[in-house]
């Protein structure tokens, strides 16, 4: 393998002359403790590496020797339930250490495997030899998708190390390939697909403010920028525990160690609602705090989405919550810095929108290799300073998600969760997925969803003028325009990840409420027409629990939905039989 020599260090990033041949993204193992880093530039006989783990003691004329092989990480079955750092090293106990230098990636733990063909079968990159099971969802063993050839050797059912060959492959030469359950794969290289498919579906959240008005689809991406205290980490923990994904990818990208740790301790206690047992059984984190080396940190990002692609190669569905990309953005920034390249906006590398580009490009929904439809599905958190959308980490991510939630600090200050501000936040797939609502049995869900938007805008615009003139100044429709926009707010957006009631909402419950809080306010709408008071309205017994339906009415109580539309009727029907008009 080739060697060079260090002739120049600072922080993670070294400069070495070259004494054999190295290439761009190759792994190197750098001094006596042969710690791992990148080649990242190659100029003549100089080349410039970054540093992966802790640089001090390292000197000029320590010997960096190259591997030959990309910067690669080992993926298989026994990722699932595992806490990891930025390069899928195992953190045995995160409670005390992060990660130990010069760790590997290899994993003791014994699975058990059952073969699906036999020898003189033939298989094709990416195919499935066998079967793994373990708690959580049913996994495969699976052809590296550079790999094919005719099965010359099949070991019998039993339990095997990650790493023990289980099959032997010839390929058209002649030449035998021991396949093992895991294999290598770079993780800057995307994972090769059949072909991309168009996103029909949205991903569920369970939350009605993104189901409803900023769905995102199965297979695409979504921002999710807020400054400080705003409830990303919360809202986060949210989607994943609720989510309908089938694998849930946590990357902790340069967050606070406090904020990880948080993570990292409450996510193995979490229970998954679809099986009662824990939810950490189809989750993967990968904890990068700012203690840690930076190198690391702006490769934690490429790790997470290439475990994403693997378990989606499996025929699962993944989505990949990363926190936050500002972070990553930062380390970029450094290392750019320490080799003295020139500085773009606000001091990010003029690279930054190509290197988020490509990071969202990953995310898709695709016919796999296997035959299977399976998706990545990314949500990237933005940590903006001082909650300026403006910078360029947000300003960039926007032109490549096809949902934009905004968390806004003055809503989250009001304790109104989530905390994602209506008329700031967009979702660009909502014509590809409003036949999927149809099917669902809404098929007024779209006109509902942009007379709800509407009733927001024009609650903004009123609050204005209300501040100036009084609320009781304005005419009656534009009182009962914010009684509406109100009740929407409190009755259908708000809703509480702590609630043992609303901490979920299914889309037949979203359906339901949403028919139901429109048929009120159509009632109300018909009533002021007719000459009733819009305080009369507002002094309905009926919006008090309205107001509480998420909590009123929970999964199992459906049924009552079609009570509380009855009493709706009964109530204004009476209100107007009285005579009440608007004087």
């Amino acid at each position: 393998m080739a060697e060079a020599a260090i002739r120049w260090i600072g922080g993670p990033v070294l400069r070495a002359e070259a004494t054999g041949s190295f290439h761009i993204h190759e792994a190197v193992h750098v001094g006596d403790r042969a710690v791992l880093g990148e080649v990242i530039q190659l100029d003549d006989r100089e080349l410039v590496a970054q540093v992966y783990e802790d640089t001090t003691g390292m000197k000029p004329g320590d010997v960096v020797h190259g591997t030959g092989l990309p910067l690669s990480v080992r993926l298989g079955p026994g990722l699932l339930g595992g806490l990891f750092d930025g390069l899928l090293r195992p953190l045995a106990d995160p409670s005390v250490k992060f990660y130990d230098p010069g760790a590997t990636s290899v994993r003791s733990e014994r699975l058990p495997f059952r073969p699906t063909v036999q020898a003189g079968a033939k298989l094709a990159p990416g195919a499935v030899f066998g079967t793994v099971k373990r708690p959580g969802p049913d996994l495969r063993a699976l052809v590296p998708p550079d790999v094919s050839g005719v099965v010359r050797e099949m070991v019998q059912a039993g339990e095997y190390d990650e790493e023990a060959v289980l099959c032997v492959l010839e390929d058209g030469s002649g030449r035998a390939r021991e396949i093992a359950m895991s294999h290598l794969w770079p993780v800057r290289r995307p994972r090769p697909v059949n072909k991309r498919i168009h996103p029909d579906a949205p991903m569920v959240t369970g939350q009605r403010i993104l189901d409803t008005l900023f769905p995102v689809a199965r297979g695409g991406r979504a921002a999710l920028p807020g400054g400080f205290g705003t409830g990303k980490t919360v809202l986060q923990e949210s989607l994943a525990k609720w989510c309908d994904a089938d694998v849930i990818v946590y990357v902790g990208c340069g967050e606070r160690g406090n904020e990880m740790s948080e993570v990292l301790d409450e996510f193995p206690r979490l229970q998954d609602p679809r099986t009662g047992r824990p939810l950490m059984e189809r989750t993967v984190i990968i904890a990068n705090t700012s203690n840690m080396p930076v190198a690391a940190r702006e490769a934690s990002i490429y790790t997470g989405i290439t475990v994403a692609e693997y378990f989606r190669d499996q025929g699962l569905h993944v989505a990949l919550m990363a926190d936050s990309t500002s972070r990553w953005a930062e380390a970029l920034r450094e290392i750019s810095g320490r080799l003295g390249e020139l500085p773009g906006e606000s001091g990010y590398p003029a690279y930054l929108s190509s290197r988020l580009a490509q990071f969202y490009e990953r995310a898709a929904r695709v016919k796999t290799l296997a035959g299977d439809d399976a998706s990545v599905t990314i949500i990237g958190a933005v940590s903006p300073p001082a909650g300026d959308f403006s910078e360029p980490v947000t300003s960039h991510s926007k032109r490549f998600v096809r949902s934009f939630w905004a968390l806004d600090r003055t809503r989250a200050q009001a304790r109104f969760y989530p905390a994602i501000h209506p008329l700031t936040s967009y979702a660009e797939d909502v014509d590809l997925l409003a036949r999927w609502w149809q099917l669902q049995g809404n098929p007024d869900w779209r006109n509902h969803r942009e007379r709800l938007l509407t009733l927001l805008e024009q609650q903004e615009k009123l609050e204005r003028m209300a501040r100036i003139v009084g609320k009781d100044a304005l005419p009656a429709e534009q009182q009962l325009t914010l009684l509406a926009a109100e009740l929407m707010n409190d009755g259908f957006l708000y809703q509480s990840s702590f609630s043992p009631v609303d901490w979920f909402c299914s889309p037949l419950r979203q359906s339901s409420m949403l028919r139901l809080l429109m048929h009120f306010i159509d009632r109300a709408t018909d009533a002021v027409a007719a000459g009733t008071s819009t305080v009369a309205v507002a002094g309905l017994p009926i919006l008090r629990k309205l107001r509480r339906l998420g909590e009123e009415i929970g999964e199992d109580q459906l049924e009552q939905m079609k009570t509380v539309w009855d009493q709706i009727d009964r109530e204004f029907a009476a209100l107007q039989g009285d005579g009440i008009d608007a004087r």
